[in-house]
């Protein structure tokens, strides 16, 4: 499973080349665009093509899931404090059939402890990132996990390796597409190193 992170801010033809990563294969699509607000966050999926939507994981204004076919949502840590571990509610107004629920993690204790059903859990840095400068990785092991872990941070074709052997059944990558001369041959590279 490979999950890539968009980029916080809007980059040259970005559209376009998800579209072509998409086609390259994409599965997992996560739309993290803190800068957006709401009407921001539907003129871009109303850019992306609809046969696409499907592949989305939406991190802020959840209930577009009600009005896209999206894959699922996604809470980041902060988020999943606040809202899930008070129990207010929070899926009474989302249409949640048949969609994932992962959320964001920053020590595997924190990740063990939560008694909440995630469908995958993103936990980072496992090495040092490369969109977010001084973000050490820690080199997290989960091998003696049964829950699904997608590995973030540094995530490149040359870390793979390293991340499947730490344990993670997957891979989150955000820097080590958007931050390179070319995002699709970057992903394809990871692709091919990781199946």
């Amino acid at each position: 499973m490979i999950v890539l992170i968009a980029p916080e801010k809007d980059i040259p033809n970005e559209i376009e080349i998800l579209h072509q990563l998409f086609k390259a294969g994409l599965q997992y699509y996560h739309f993290r665009k803190p800068f957006k607000n709401y009407k921001e966050h539907i003129k871009y999926l109303n850019q992306i093509e609809r046969q696409y939507h499907s592949r989305i994981v939406v991190h802020y204004f959840h209930e577009l899931i009600n009005d896209f076919n999206l894959k699922g949502i996604h809470f980041q840590e902060q988020k999943r404090i606040d809202v899930l571990e008070n129990g207010k509610g929070y899926f009474n107004t989302l249409q949640m059939v048949g969609k994932t629920m992962s959320s964001s993690f920053h020590h595997p204790r924190d990740l063990e402890n939560c008694e909440l059903e995630f469908d995958y859990h993103l936990l980072s840095p496992v090495f040092s990132s490369i969109s977010k400068k001084g973000y050490q990785g820690k080199g997290f092991n989960v091998t003696g996990t049964d829950k699904f872990i997608v590995g973030m941070g540094g995530i490149t074709s040359e870390t793979i390796k390293d991340t499947l052997d730490l344990g993670y059944k997957g891979v989150g990558v955000l820097g080590g597409v958007w931050n390179t001369k070319n995002p699709i041959e970057s992903f394809k590279s990871i692709q091919q190193y990781f199946n």
